[in-house]
């Protein structure tokens, strides 16, 4: 769920309103890096309020005209990120206050897509950004056979609900169908964009990518490596006991006992995550039913009432009510008129004044927690809002996306009861076991998935992945981490990555895998604040005014402190640590080990 800072450090920052912001090469002379750097958040905060209405239509009204507003708005606002760090690198060794020295540091972090410094290349880069997010936002599958288009949400579906295997294969096949065009735009775009991050030091974007983690690229490569290393064990039981599960639905013929499980039976387009066949793994069918979906339809909730239900979670800890603003300019549901990029994000188009979401919301538990991520995000934008400019974002990227799903982990059977979306909440083993299945397939699967789209562009980006071999690479990594794989040939005239939003979207990936993992950290850390004894796995800090506090505290920090002083206001750590997932998860993991002591498990 793509998050948009629009401001110079966070992420491209495409933004702009009506008034022309100075030129870049009109800044302050470079003798002071205080005015200097007042300078820059002044005519950062004008460019991202222009590009950030201009990518907002874009979004919400795919047409030639939006693109062409939103492509010279990322002129523009790339011209003068590739200014402001050029500028930032010469003022870096000077004397300066601890505060303007963070600053510059986040500035040399530069963005998601530095450009050339080249007027026509950087026109060149900003149009193919704009195109390759058009094409995937504008995507419909035309089968051939019965001559229906169908949109993403539609094949989605089928994916989610159909057990037909060659239904869920032509639904997976078909939505790969719109990316090969993007194929040799995406070829340019990566040598553009990594001319860009030459220019402003790094060896390629990935290496840029990386460096925005208080830590140096290799140890930070050490570090994510790490984290997988702590999880990997229960993501492997997770994964033997699935495959038997779906080999015992389809036929061994079909899903074979070893190996890979083939991509399109997971219930999730791209394999993210599969709670969408949770009907198929229940470990003890009907003991505890959580079925909130029937709950959602049956109470005539719709795309309001369920946002309204979110923010009330984040209202019960103390938070702000969303601002009014929110609701007159957040899309929460797709419009029938005209194309738009469905996938849910979070904006920040106004220096903190204009948060809002877009979401094509569909009534279900899925989205319910969807809803809760992405107002994550609205709640960071709104407690960091009297910060500084240039400390407007997360600690790093990964907190940002932690926060909605740590609010997630709460959302227990308990605080459904609570809600009237489940019935009366049994507590028993069984319970817990399918409690925790049914949250595994979300926050389990999605592990090795979050870690390696990242990895195929970093090496991509650094040539280790040639243009050739773009999606042999591809799922070469997907198998390696995921165990998973097509089940028809792909071959390189398909582009498969540019599936995924992210990719032509640009927006980095690893944050993702980090987020999956501190949302447990972040969760022991609330529930010990608001005084829960007892297992992890059924505290909520529903209604905690104490864990509301202390969330708040670290929100409001934003980024003016290194990532680990956050992370040791909210947790009293200063390093990530997956070991509250394995805390949290204990039950299942003893259920999954004795369901598969007579498997042969891995791929």
């Amino acid at each position: 769920m793509r998050i948009f800072f629009f401001l110079l450090v966070a992420t491209i920052g495409l933004a702009a309103c009506q008034q022309t912001p100075a030129p870049a090469d009109e800044l302050t002379p470079l003798s002071d890096p205080v005015e200097f750097l007042q300078d820059v958040e002044s005519q950062s905060l004008e460019l991202a309020k222009e590009a950030g209405a201009a990518y907002w239509v874009r979004a919400t009204h795919i047409t030639p005209d939006t693109a062409v507003l939103a492509s010279k708005a990322g002129e523009r606002q790339l011209a003068f990120q590739s200014k402001v760090i050029e500028q930032a690198r010469q003022l870096k060794d000077l004397p300066m206050d601890a505060e303007s020295a963070r600053a510059i540091e986040l500035i040399l972090r530069g963005s998601s897509l530095p450009a050339p410094d080249d007027a026509a290349k950087r026109a060149e880069l900003s149009t193919l950004a704009t195109e390759l997010e058009g094409i995937y936002g504008a995507g419909k599958y035309c089968d051939p056979k019965t001559n229906v288009c169908s949109t993403l949400p539609e094949l989605e579906n089928v994916l989610a609900k159909s057990r037909d295997y060659a239904e869920q294969l032509n639904a997976w096949a078909g939505w790969r169908t719109i990316s090969p065009p993007m194929r040799p735009m995406y070829e340019r775009f990566v040598e553009l964009a990594n001319e860009g991050a030459r220019e402003v030091g790094a060896k390629d974007l990935g290496d840029l990518w990386k460096g925005g983690y208080d830590m140096g690229v290799a140890e930070f490569e050490q570090e994510s490596e790490r984290l997988w290393n702590q999880v990997e064990p229960l993501y492997e039981e997770l994964h033997c006991h699935v495959r038997a599960q779906l080999g015992e639905t389809y036929g061994e013929d079909l899903v074979p006992s070893t190996g890979s499980i083939p991509a399109h039976l997971l219930g999730n387009m791209w394999s993210q995550s599969w709670g969408n066949i949770y009907d198929l793994l229940e470990p003890y069918p009907g003991v505890a039913s959580l079925d909130v979906n029937k709950a959602l339809v049956e109470q005539n909730y719709d795309a309001v009432r369920m946002t309204q239900t979110a923010e009330a979670f984040f209202t019960s800890l103390g938070l702000p009510e969303l601002p009014d603003s929110f609701w007159t300019n957040s899309m929460l549901t797709k419009p029938a008129d005209r194309d738009v990029v469905c996938h849910a994000s979070a904006w920040d188009l106004d220096n903190g004044n204009d948060p809002r979401i877009k979401q094509c919301v569909e009534v279900n538990e899925e989205q319910l927690s969807t809803l809760h991520h992405e107002l994550g995000h609205i709640y960071y934008y709104l407690m960091y809002k009297e910060q500084r400019p240039l400390f407007k974002g997360g600690a790093h990227d990964g907190f940002h996306e932690a926060i909605g799903d740590t609010i997630v982990l709460s959302m227990t059977p308990a605080y459904l009861k609570a809600k009237g979306l489940v019935p009366e909440v049994i507590q028993s083993q069984q319970a817990t076991i399918n409690e925790q299945m049914k949250l595994a397939l979300d926050k389990i699967a999605f592990l090795p998935f979050g870690k390696l789209i990242d990895q195929w562009r970093w090496q991509v980006f650094s040539g280790a992945i040639s243009p050739e071999s773009y999606n042999a690479g591809w799922w070469n990594l997907r198998t390696r981490y995921q165990g998973i794989a097509p089940a028809v040939e792909r071959t390189e005239a398909d582009f498969d990555p540019g599936a995924k939003y992210h990719i032509p979207g640009n927006t980095p990936y690893t944050r993702y895998f980090l987020s999956h993992v501190m949302q447990f950290q972040f969760h022991k850390a609330l529930c010990e604040a608001a005084g829960y004894e007892g297992p992890l796995h059924n505290c909520s800090i529903y209604d905690s005014k104490a864990a509301g506090e202390k969330l708040g505290q670290m929100l409001s920090m934003g980024a003016s402190q290194p990532w680990p002083e956050a992370m040791y206001a909210l947790t009293g750590q200063r390093e990530m640590d997956a070991s509250p997932i394995i805390d949290y998860f204990q039950p299942l993991m003893g259920y999954l080990q004795e369901q598969n002591k007579d498997r042969q498990c891995g791929w």
